[in-house]
């Protein structure tokens, strides 16, 4: 028998006016972080193409380029789940900020060493893995932190404005990392990416955050064993983990090979085909409230992943400049319309107390899925060729559709409302 994503509520959810979109944006709180997220995940993108780029200019190994996508993700793998569990322990401000200064140290060591001129290969995958260390350790507990910096009215809206500030970011991020290669090298991108993440501590170090009451002292393991159990009798949240695994694997070649494919139009190309690629997410996400009226979730998420596999398969194919914009553009909105359906899901789908373990679950199915897949086409484009590994990348994400019919998400619409949950 099909499991089923059930979100409180119920299926019947009525549509919010489009103009309640923008309404989290009027209280202090929320705007200040959002507009502080907008200038870190900014730097963070810059970041991204440094990396990818200098490791092209140290080594022309398709599967070491490769490995700058996942050395940032295979941190996942080791401490996700403690992160989950931490987030939901002790005070989440207090994990923040140390994870924001790790953060900083990390960019800003990468930095000097570029500018130095004694980075190697492997170095740069170090560090790489060190920022990536702690995003992870970051990521359970910054997602968790939105309904406490939002009225609950407005959590929905708060949520997509946080995935329309990631995609304003991966915007304007690439295309100012192209331009700063191109004009002073990699190591500046790192400095300023270690510079971004200031405006987040400011706002974690003066943000009074409301008395919580944290879980009793126990182990770690023990709190995360727990969160297992919860899992094991909630099909609704199987259901989104099988799905998103059935999707990361596939989905990682086109964004870990770019640097690969895009090398004859150089820094500032690569910057511009990563920029297209966030338009188009963009684009996806304003169109996205009007499609979840005429369509169900599992249709959405299988046009969209049929989409993306496309374009994935196309753009090992095209070589004129002009064409993989626009297939870069394509994909990014058919990017959107998978992962926006699966975020919201998974900031749902289990109450508050045991929020933070639930989305360290799904990040680690969905970056950890992410990690193996740019290992496994990087050697794949080694030994066959890039156009013929991101054909199998996306027969994988097509393959991968099968799950759809014992995991169905049967909502319309999404209510994301914490006051609809039981704590």
């Amino acid at each position: 028998m099909a499991d089923h994503v059930a979100i409180p509520g119920g299926d019947a959810v009525e549509l919010q006016r489009v103009d309640s979109a923008w309404g989290p944006l009027r209280e202090p709180l929320f705007r200040s972080l959002w507009m502080a997220a907008v200038v870190s995940y900014t730097g963070t993108w810059m970041q991204n193409v440094g990396a990818g780029w200098l490791m092209t200019q140290l080594t022309t190994s398709p599967l070491m380029v490769s490995l700058v996508q996942g050395a940032s993700a295979i941190p996942v793998f080791l401490v996700v789940l403690p992160a989950g569990a931490l987030a939901d322990m002790v005070d989440r401000r207090r994990l923040l900020l140390f994870t924001q200064g790790w953060m900083v140290v990390a960019a800003a060591a990468l930095g000097g060493l570029t500018l130095w001129h004694v980075v190697s290969p492997w170095t740069l995958l170090v560090f790489t893995f060190f920022l990536g260390l702690g995003a992870v350790m970051n990521d359970p507990a910054w997602q968790a932190i939105t309904s406490e910096v939002v009225s609950p009215p407005r959590h929905a809206s708060a949520v997509a404005l946080n995935s329309a500030g990631f995609n304003v970011a991966r915007a304007m991020g690439p295309a100012l990392g192209g331009i700063v290669v191109a004009a002073a090298g990699s190591g500046w991108s790192f400095l300023l990416n270690a510079a971004s993440f200031f405006g987040v501590i400011v706002f974690l170090w003066r943000w009074k955050r409301a008395p919580h009451q944290p879980l009793a002292k126990r182990r770690v393991r023990n709190v995360i064993m727990e969160g297992f159990r919860y899992v094991r009798g909630a099909p609704q949240v199987r259901s989104v983990l099988i799905r998103t695994a059935a999707f990361s694997v596939g989905a990682t070649s086109l964004l870990a090979l770019l640097p690969v494919i895009c090398q004859p139009h150089g820094a500032q190309g690569y910057g511009f085909l990563l920029t297209c690629f966030g338009l188009g997410a963009l684009a996806g996400a304003a169109l996205l409230p009007r499609l979840r009226q005429r369509y169900s979730v599992d249709g959405l998420v299988a046009g969209s992943t049929v989409l993306f596999a496309a374009m994935t398969a196309a753009a090992g194919q095209v070589h004129v400049f002009e064409l993989l914009c626009l297939v870069l553009f394509t994909a990014g909105a058919g990017w959107i319309g998978i992962l926006a359906c699966f975020n919201f899901v998974a900031q749902i789908m289990c109450p508050s107390w045991m929020r933070a373990r639930a989305l360290s679950m799904y990040l680690l199915v969905l970056q950890g899925g992410m990690a193996v897949g740019s290992a496994i086409w990087g050697e794949l484009a080694v030994r066959v060729g890039v156009p013929a590994a991101l054909a199998w990348s996306a027969l994988a994400m097509l393959v991968g559709l099968a799950s759809f019919r014992r995991h169905r998400l049967t909502v319309r619409e999404l209510n994301m409302a914490p006051a609809m949950m039981r704590d």
